[in-house]
């Protein structure tokens, strides 16, 4: 397959992440300073020449409504108040690089370049925008600018459903959402982006979000010309789909479906909807994009669902066909069975098993299986028995009397083997008085059923010291004395953990991995 081409802009994004993973050593060397540095100029390089292009596009767009003004007069004002928008969040924008780069312009080169390398604190915007754990007034106030930004662009936009794609564009470059980092802890957009980062990786942040405003600036001028990939969110390319609750139904049984676009949402309202002949009530059954649909089905075979969804799009009406089927059948003489938690069943726990018969009550329904038994309206618990494999047999009567039967293998999976945790990790760090005292555990890492598990003993090694057997989860004195030799560095690993699965005396768990402890101090 051909290595798709990349854009000089993906280049410098691509470089961008190259410098912030770099940013995770304990030291900021001069030498990722100076990269962001180099990644700021060409982003402040690509930002004026976006000026530059965004002034073109504009002037084309004027031209086109002098020449064309019934297509283009429209588009046109709406163009200006664009440009006014884009203005001033970038100058708002460059009034804070401004800010950040302000300690250091009596520093710069005689080409105008600021000392990157000399830019690893950030305190200008930790004073500014956080205060404590919270945002200070300023941070709010910076957030309330790029809300009022997007805000500002969407309620010009959203007009017209074919711009939806740049609206997304917007809302996904701007989002303020909270961020997962990478040990799973969620952080504000502030937190995440700018605190305690140096002041040229801020810096260049910021000239990111300048360059987003003037690319989302270009799209939106090219759309309004023509130019664009828009037609990817014309109407004309939507396809119709029908969303059956069920495909296949018994004669005299209610068909509920839900006709709905191949890309849909609380914008995307049509004008009119016909299936089947009959003009659809839009005020009552429009949700979401959604048109729920209902009527009774008739004899057994497959039937067609036909129809179609009108929009207006430029002043015109689109239509889009609803293409669909069904097919109703007879009584059922076969069995729906299925495992609750997945495709096998595990050794040494209950297993929650539903059956039923399609068309048959849960209490006219018997299933047998070794170590199964009934909870009752259909559900079932499977405590599986020796073997590989466990087949469990379904009987069915339908009303007339008449049985029906069907059998399902599953196969039969030992649980996983644990491993060892100190505080909920397998690889721990932290001071020696902290290892004395802590509680060693196990734990099944994605393993669908929430067991409880009680570590019995374990064998604790500390570098240059003797290996000391515990019993229990906790520190005996031995253990303690040991840890109290370690040296700051020290990897202590704790092995040969004994694990029991509680509340099931006859199951032996797997060996249960070694967990780490560095210490710290």
């Amino acid at each position: 397959m051909a290595q798709q081409k990349l854009t000089p802009r993906q280049r410098m994004i691509n470089l961008m992440y190259l410098v912030f993973i770099a940013m995770m050593a304990l030291q900021v060397s001069t030498e990722v300073l100076s990269a962001f540095g180099v990644v700021n100029e060409k982003f402040e390089a690509a930002n004026e020449n976006a000026v530059k292009n965004n002034e073109g596009l504009l002037s084309g767009l004027e031209k086109k409504a002098e020449d064309d003004p019934t297509r283009f007069r429209e588009p046109y004002k709406n163009a200006q108040q664009i440009a006014k928008i884009t203005e001033e969040f970038y100058a708002y924008i460059g009034g804070i690089k401004q800010q950040v780069a302000a300690p250091f312009e009596g520093e710069r080169t005689e080409n105008g370049k600021l000392p990157a390398e000399r830019m690893e604190k950030g305190e200008v915007l930790d004073n500014l925008w956080f205060k404590g754990d919270k945002y200070s007034a300023e941070g709010d106030a910076f957030v309330g600018e790029i809300e009022k930004y997007k805000k500002a662009l969407t309620d010009i936009l959203s007009k017209d459903v074919k711009f939806k794609f740049i609206v997304d564009d917007i809302n996904s470059k701007f989002d303020l959402g909270e961020v997962v980092d990478g040990e799973g802890i969620k952080k504000k957009y502030l937190d995440y982006n700018f605190k305690k980062f140096p002041a040229i990786a801020s810096l260049t942040k910021l000239s990111t979000m300048q360059n987003d405003a003037k690319i989302i600036e270009s799209e939106i001028y090219n759309a309004f010309m023509g130019n664009t990939l828009s037609k990817a969110a014309s109407m004309k390319n939507y396809q119709a789909i029908v969303v059956a609750e069920k495909s296949t139904l018994f004669a005299g049984e209610a068909y509920k479906a839900k006709v709905v676009l191949g890309r849909y949402d609380k914008s995307t309202v049509p004008t009119k909807v016909v299936v089947n002949g009959q003009t659809v009530d839009l005020s009552k059954s429009l949700v979401d994009g959604q048109v729920q649909v209902g009527f009774t089905v008739g004899n057994v075979g497959e039937h067609q669902i036909g129809g179609k969804f009108t929009f207006i799009e430029d002043g015109q009406p689109v239509e889009i066909d609803i293409k669909g089927s069904y097919v109703v059948v007879p009584k059922p003489n076969s069995a729906n069975i299925s495992a609750d938690k997945m495709n096998v069943v595990y050794r040494g726990v209950s297993n929650p098993i539903t059956v039923s018969f399609a068309g048959i009550s849960n209490d006219k329904v018997v299933a047998s299986a070794p170590g199964l038994s009934s909870l009752g309206g259909g559900k079932y618990m499977l405590k599986p028995q020796g073997g590989r494999e466990v087949v469990i047999n379904v009987t069915g009567t339908l009303p007339g009397g008449q049985q029906v039967s069907d059998r399902k293998v599953f196969r039969i999976k030992d649980i996983p083997a644990p491993r060892g945790t100190t505080r909920g990790t397998s690889s721990d760090k932290g001071p020696r008085a902290n290892l004395a005292a802590i509680t060693v555990n196990a734990s099944l890492d994605d393993f669908d059923f929430d067991l409880s598990l009680t570590v019995t003993g374990f064998v604790v090694q500390v570098p240059g010291q003797p290996s000391v057997v515990v019993s229990g989860n906790r520190m005996n004195e031995r253990a303690k004395a040991a840890i109290s030799r370690a040296q700051a560095g020290d990897v202590v690993v704790i092995s040969d953990i004994k694990t029991r699965l509680d509340g099931v005396s006859d199951y032996a768990l797997k060996k249960t991995a070694p967990c780490t402890y560095e210490i710290t101090q």
